[in-house]
């Protein structure tokens, strides 16, 4: 007798039920579909709803159905084609005051969503998404870095109680003026150890006092260039992991690019703003020797240390009201820790509360020590990247917003948390926390390059994809069948139970299904046989040496486990290195792989066994079918 304990029974019978249930929402394709959302001042409403039909069906279109969810409103259609020509004509119609995207809506039943059974998340190949190549703005970062310097040398010539006239950035480097020929050797002894990446030179001597320049090092200013790269990618991806996107792909290409793809993602507008927008805020101090702002922005009569920015909010006139900051920086976004969005308690107004790093908290407390019952003003600047065609021809374009969200009176002093207010919206102050928290970049960037893979390319593929699993599997299941007769039959279901398994496995985890994952799968299908054939073979060479039918099919398991460990070990251990050090479709390929020779040594070991022991145990036989 072949004995198979019960307990292994129940858990086949198990695995195979949760394969099934968690590989079936794969069974239902997914519906082309329209996302519109709405632009700061707009709502997503009925209203919309009936203008974007109304639109729609001037053009003899009508969407499968809609619906308004998250503040966006769907509509699905029936076709690729239908959804291209709805997104172009809800583009045109609607104006700016919308953001129009290309989506997909899922299909699956809701009691399969309920227990956490989805479809498998396609990736960049096969569900279409977008391509982006960044350019990182070397000029700006240096810029801004020498601005910290700056501020820096001033703090630090402060607390040694060195005398200066000035620190200011020049063409050639940061000019410090000193006050005597003393103050300017001291300063020239103190800073090398303080910041050794600057090399000091003495400067022109002026009439009322004597000049260092300090300027980057070489070998700093490379150091700083990969610094900001390096940060911008972890920004990057700290961002495309708020936008929720599975599997992207972010990575350095050459000195100062970044190439970024985003899987499923359709709506580059929405992309650019996350990725693309350099948003961050600035603290700085409101300049009380002008008393009528409104007269300096007329005149355009403005102290040389300060600058006219305008408030966010409108006056009674409908036009924004203008504020005079001093040009001097407090507190700059880079030194944020964190940032969450809520409302204030007392005023129930919608905020963002944030906390500085320990330089930040310095400065902020400085000032507000020595500035109760002053000005500061709260400054929010997007830098987004800008496309429009003219003549014909593509021109890239950058705009920069800066506007003034907030201005109060310091009421005492404070350092390392605070909250901003002055938030038109709970959804601003969720989107600015966002930025915020995701980091701002260390450079500026620009998207020099975008691609767009279409659905119905991606629909293509996946119809490549299916054809060549479903030939590779019928060769294999026609090819065991006819050589191994029942024990093939056993083997072909079991090789199908496997593939159940593994596209369930694929969903329940989230993994991404790529072209080379799809090349996994077909691979694994013809490796994930190998083990039966080795059990068939060694029952063969058990029944030829003699021993009963029974006998050779316990024996021909027991000698073929062994093989079939050592032959998937190593195999595993190399698609797991895959994984470790590769990235991108590689990564996908390897996760497919692992995934797929698990999920065959349960099949082609356990399930071949089970089964055949119930075919073949209790009966008397004369010889085998294999």
């Amino acid at each position: 007798m072949n004995d198979f304990p019960r307990w292994k029974y129940i858990l086949i019978v198990v695995v195979i039920l949760a394969g099934l249930l968690y590989a079936l929402p794969n069974v239902f394709p997914q519906d082309p579909a329209v996302q519109v959302q709405a632009n700061r001042g707009f709502v997503v409403d009925e209203a919309l709803r009936e203008r974007a039909l109304g639109l729609l069906e001037k053009r003899k279109i009508t969407p499968k159905d809609t619906e308004i969810a998250d503040k966006k409103l769907l509509l699905r259609l029936r076709d690729p084609d239908q959804q291209l020509a709805a997104a172009e004509i809800l583009r045109e119609g609607l104006d700016e005051e919308f953001v129009v995207a290309l989506n997909t809506a899922s299909t699956v039943p809701g009691w399969l969503r309920a227990v956490g059974a989805n479809a498998m998340t396609l990736g960049l190949d096969l569900r279409g998404g977008v391509h982006f190549l960044m350019e990182v703005d070397q000029k700006s970062g240096a810029v801004k870095q020498v601005e910290r310097y700056v501020d820096d040398l001033r703090g630090f010539l402060r607390t040694q109680e060195i005398r200066y006239r000035s620190v200011k950035q020049t063409p050639g480097g940061i000019a410090i003026q000193l006050r005597t020929e003393a103050d300017r050797d001291k300063a020239a002894r103190a800073l090398p150890a303080e910041m050794p990446e600057l090399e000091l030179s003495d400067g022109e001597e002026s009439v009322d006092g004597f000049t260092l320049l300090a300027k980057l090092r070489p070998a700093a200013v490379q150091e700083e260039r990969d610094k900001s790269i390096e940060q911008n990618l972890a920004t990057l991806r700290n961002r495309v992991n708020e936008l929720g996107v599975a599997e992207p792909i972010i990575q350095r290409q050459g000195g100062s690019r970044i190439v970024v793809q985003l899987p499923g993602v359709q709506d580059t507008v929405a992309a650019k703003k996350i990725l693309g927008a350099t948003a961050t805020l600035e603290y700085r101090a409101v300049d009380t020797s002008v008393l009528n702002p409104m007269e300096a922005a007329a005149t355009g009569r403005i102290p040389p240390d300060s600058r006219l920015y305008y408030e966010r909010r409108v006056g009674i006139d409908g036009k924004p009201i203008p504020v005079i900051l001093k040009k001097r920086l407090i507190v700059s976004g880079d030194q944020l820790v964190h940032a969450t969005s809520g409302f204030d308690q007392q005023t129930g107004e919608p905020m963002v509360s944030v906390r500085l790093n320990n330089a930040g908290a310095r400065r902020m407390q400085e000032f507000t020590n020595a500035n109760v019952g002053k000005g500061m003003a709260v400054v929010f600047i997007e830098r987004t990247p800008d496309v429009r065609m003219v003549d014909g021809k593509e021109v890239r374009t950058t705009r920069v917003k800066e506007e003034v969200i907030s201005v109060a009176n310091v009421r005492e002093p404070f350092g390392k948390n605070f909250q901003t207010t002055g938030l038109e919206s709970s959804e601003e102050a969720t989107e600015t926390a966002l930025l915020l928290r995701a980091g701002s970049l260390a450079a500026p960037v620009d998207i020099v390059r975008e691609r767009v893979v279409g659905p119905s390319l991606g629909k293509d593929n996946i119809a490549r994809g299916f054809l060549a699993v479903m030939i590779g599997l019928a060769a294999i299941l026609v090819f065991v069948a006819i050589y191994y007769k029942v024990f093939g039959l056993i083997a072909d279901f079991a090789l199908l139970l496997n593939l159940v398994l593994l596209v369930a496995v694929l969903s329940a985890i989230g993994a991404t299904l790529t072209m080379p994952g799809i090349a996994g799968i077909v691979l694994t299908l013809g490796m994930a046989i190998d083990a039966n054939v080795l059990i068939c073979e060694r029952v063969r060479e058990e029944v030829r040496n003699g021993l009963t039918p029974l006998a050779a099919i316990r024996a021909g398991f027991d000698k073929a486990w062994a093989t079939i460990l050592d032959a998937n070990v190593t195999s595993v251990i190399a698609a797991v290195g895959l994984m470790l050090f590769g990235s991108g479709p590689i990564f996908g390929f390897a996760l497919t792989l692992t995934i797929g020779i698990l999920t065959s040594m349960f099949t082609s070991v356990m399930v071949t066994h089970a089964i055949i022991n119930l075919v073949f145990s209790g009966r008397r036989l004369k010889s085998l079918p294999v």
